[in-house]
């Protein structure tokens, strides 16, 4: 899709996707007074925010997960949340719970609905494997609710609201991994690397003496709900729908567009919501960088995050290191980006045209 097609945004839209844009940088900026390097892992919260999705972060410890997340959350002025998982953590630890209070002048007694720490604009659910299935159940329930039901009273989640979960991926004794099912509903899953030489030098530097660096507001939780809005408007082109399609469809190793390896390799692909996460955050990243359309370069661009936790590799993978990030980065290498690159060697022909087409 071109700029000229872009004719279902008003000016007002065009002007709150500047302002969109204009913040992203701001806000990169300010995260960056805290945060050495992980461009690319800030980039993919903000994505997950304003695409009103939760975003699960992987990484050994001192990585600076939490202070990322929190960093976020100040220049965003958004009110923070972080609950620490643990073994003996209660539903009711997370929601909130019922207590009865007494009325002193008239002795009448009432139960009163206490708020847990779920009740914030942005939670970090810190080492969510940490917990049992009972307890993280509870969460993803408010996830995908956005609001949790107590003593059969339902209390809705303040917007924005957004989840943001950690876990540590080399220590696995005494944790109860998150089914499938329940991770399928976390938008990104959002590898935080270790930082490369140079950055590792900064960070010891900038943490190891007093300063402490004065981070300013970008936006206010009104601003955020009204950018979330915009991103839903951007228009996508059919070719770019189908591209992201094509994409997800690739990973399913009993489908007919399944690859040779994808059938030597996987196990379950990826289902419809993959699709869907796929196109609204490639919406959100074109917002992001100050265009009001779409490309398959987007798509790419979001494609391993979205993708990763929903392949399950076989033994084979296992057996030869083969990773889901292998794989998606194999499909997006076998998908041309456009017409004139889907007629070179090595390419799958006519994956941006309807399987009706002619």
């Amino acid at each position: 899709m071109s700029e000229d097609e872009a004719t279902t945004l008003s000016d007002d839209d065009l002007k709150v996707v500047e302002r969109l844009h204009t913040a992203y940088e701001a806000i990169k900026s300010e995260t960056a007074k805290v945060i050495v390097g992980q461009s690319d892992v800030v980039e993919q919260l903000l994505i997950g925010i304003f695409a009103r999705g939760h975003c699960l972060l992987v990484g050994v410890p001192g990585l600076a997960k939490t202070l990322m997340v929190h960093t976020i959350a100040q220049s965003l002025s958004l009110s923070f949340s972080r609950i620490q998982f643990t073994p003996d953590l209660m539903p009711s630890d997370i929601t909130g719970t019922e207590v009865i209070e007494e009325d002193k002048a008239t002795g009448r007694r009432d139960f009163k609905f206490l708020k847990g720490p779920i009740f914030a604009n942005l939670v970090l659910a810190d080492e969510i494997n940490r917990t049992p299935p009972k307890t993280q159940a509870a969460l993803l329930e408010a996830m995908q609710e956005r609001q949790v039901t107590v003593g059969g009273e339902r209390h809705v989640l303040e917007p924005p609201f957004f989840v943001l979960a950690t876990q540590n991926p080399i220590e696995q004794e005494g944790t109860y991994p998150l089914p499938e099912a329940q991770l399928d509903r976390f938008m990104f899953n959002v590898l935080v690397d270790y930082p490369d030489e140079e950055e590792e030098f900064l960070i010891v530097r900038s943490t190891t003496g007093s300063a402490e660096p004065e981070l300013s507001k970008v936006l206010d939780a009104k601003e955020v709900l009204e950018l979330q809005g915009i991103v839903r408007k951007i228009p996508v082109a059919d070719h770019v729908i189908r591209y992201a399609m094509k994409l997800v469809r690739m990973t399913r190793p009993a489908g007919q567009e399944a690859p040779d390896f994808v059938q030597h390799y996987v196990n379950w692909g990826a289902g419809p919501r993959a699709s869907q996460y796929l196109v609204l955050s490639a919406k959100t990243r074109a917002v992001l960088y100050g265009r009001y359309f779409v490309t398959t370069e987007d798509i790419r661009a979001v494609a391993v995050p979205v993708l990763r936790h929903r392949i399950i590799t076989n033994f084979n993978a296992e057996a030869e290191g083969i990773k889901p990030d292998d794989i998606v980065a194999q499909l997006i290498e076998s998908l041309p980006r456009d017409e004139s690159e889907s007629l070179e060697g090595g390419k799958l022909p006519n994956v941006l045209r309807s399987a009706n087409a002619s």
